[in-house]
């Protein structure tokens, strides 16, 4: 089995940094007075995902 060396080559990591893209892009478009409500958590779970999946491969290395 080949082994990634680096996060930013799984193709799981690529589509999430998509999406991520696209919620910033849809929450632009929300009411100003939810940036602080549903706006941010919206991209903060977002942006959890690839944080996990970097966090998940790091740990899986055998460097």
């Amino acid at each position: 089995m080949i082994r990634s060396r680096n996060y930013r080559d799984l193709i799981v990591w690529k589509k999430s940094i998509e999406l991520v893209s696209k919620l910033y892009s849809s929450t632009r478009a929300f009411p100003k007075e939810e940036i602080y409500g549903l706006t941010s958590q919206i991209r903060r779970a977002g942006v959890s995902i690839p944080a996990n999946i970097a966090e998940g491969q790091g740990r899986n290395s055998l460097g």
